[in-house]
């Protein structure tokens, strides 16, 4: 398979950097690194805010380095670390987290940092041309085609870890060229989506729920932010996008199908009629532990599916009112690179604000759709420029979010 997406070499023991280990993927994965110590030695663990838990983690696998992201936690990790004993080495900010992904002695990298903070360090880990098991889905959504021109000028090995890209990869024949569906007699890439925690929520009631019923969500257990895209569905968006970029197809070769009960992750449909489609308990050490050992398999902990227990399996097509962001994200697809960065850092501000109370769930959508309106098409053709594009978009989102909450008020008085 080109743009270096298969490999079969294998070394019997690998140092592997977990970039945003204190999140759910980068817990799960240092679940699955621990059950094999004879294979895996981990380098570095980073963390955003959550220092207590990165040495919780240190503590288990005795790492060289540690990193944290905000300069302004430096002075309180450095005590955290020194009344630890432990002898890992301390460093911050985005230069660290840059270095510890491209260093010579890692093999591995599992790009696990949530949001558009991940695409320079998952970057730099592609530019030095390691295998990088991405979970980080905005460093494509942002940057697609300068990703993958990256991935192949680089000699990168890049293996999708969310729980659908990975299905489909498994899925696709293993002499699948990059973007040639018609080649490997392929018809359609069927994407599902549980449809999160407010699938039967009447529509009228949507604009009431508060941020715990959003990240409720009925089979995942994952992060706050990713819950709420979830229940919007705008992380199927966004994972539409990476699909196109990761497999080299277009918009129309894909179809996102509702699967509430998240057991079948993703399929791929043939020509001949064949349907072929991965299963598994929804629990993302599994595609982690594809990614890790791939091609070989390894034990991921994660209990195997009991199929005298399973009972109904049900497809549903995604309603345009309930779910407004995907279509959103489908559009931005089409309208080409600034259009999906724009909506990524669009997104990011209006869940914050959710979470944080500030808007209505109702209201994401609303702001992601009046940036993408209001900021004009342009060429991204740097990494600089998409920054840029996506600094511009959170401040638009700001804007139109503040627009949104004076005339709330204004309504009320």
């Amino acid at each position: 398979m080109s743009q270096n997406l298969r490999s079969t070499t294998q070394a019997s023991m690998q140092k592997i950097t977990i970039l945003g280990s204190t999140g759910s993927i980068g817990q799960s994965t240092l679940d699955v690194v621990l059950m094999h110590p004879e294979r895996y030695q981990v380098f570095a663990l980073t963390a955003h805010k959550r220092l207590e838990k990165l040495i919780e983690q240190a503590h288990l696998c005795t790492p060289q380095f540690l990193v944290i992201a905000d300069p302004g936690d430096y002075a309180r990790a450095k005590v955290l670390v020194a009344k630890s004993g432990l002898a890992c080495e301390l460093l911050v900010g985005a230069e660290a987290l840059a270095q510890v992904a491209l260093a010579p002695e890692v093999d591995v990298v599992m790009a696990a940092i949530v949001g558009a903070a991940g695409l320079l360090p998952t970057l730099a880990a592609v530019r030095s041309g390691k295998k990088v098991l991405l979970a980080n889905k905005e460093s494509l959504v942002m940057s697609g085609e300068l990703f993958m021109q990256a991935v192949r000028e680089n000699g990168a090995q890049l293996l999708p870890i969310d729980s659908e890209h990975n299905a489909i990869f498994q899925c696709l024949p293993g002499d699948y060229q990059y973007g040639d569906l018609t080649g490997s007699g392929i018809s359609k890439i069927l994407l599902t989506g549980s449809g999160g925690p407010f699938l039967k929520t009447p529509l009228n009631d949507l604009a009431n729920m508060t941020p715990d019923q959003a990240c409720a969500h009925p089979n995942w257990t994952m992060g706050r932010k990713i819950s709420v895209d979830s229940a919007t569905m705008m992380n199927k968006g966004l994972e539409f996008i990476e699909a196109r970029w990761l497999f080299g197809v277009q918009g129309e070769d894909i179809l996102v199908v509702l699967h509430p009960q998240s057991i079948i992750h993703s399929m791929v449909q043939y020509k001949d009629g064949s349907v072929l489609a991965q299963m598994g308990n929804p629990d993302m050490r599994t595609p982690i532990a594809h990614g890790l050992a791939y091609p070989q398999r390894i034990a991921s902990g994660v209990k195997p599916l009991d199929f005298q227990q399973l009972s109904d399996f049900t497809f549903a097509t995604a309603d345009a009112e309930r779910y407004p962001n995907l279509y959103l994200a489908m559009q931005a697809s089409e309208a080409g690179q600034y259009a999906s960065t724009v909506l990524n850092g669009s997104n990011e501000v209006a869940v914050e604000a959710f979470l944080s109370g500030r808007i209505a769930f109702t209201q994401i959508a609303e702001i992601n759709q009046e940036c993408l309106q209001q900021i004009e098409p342009h060429v991204l053709t740097s990494i600089e420029a998409v920054i840029q594009c996506d600094e511009a978009a959170r401040q638009r989102a700001a804007t139109v979010m503040d627009e949104i909450t004076q005339s709330k008020m204004s309504r009320g008085n």
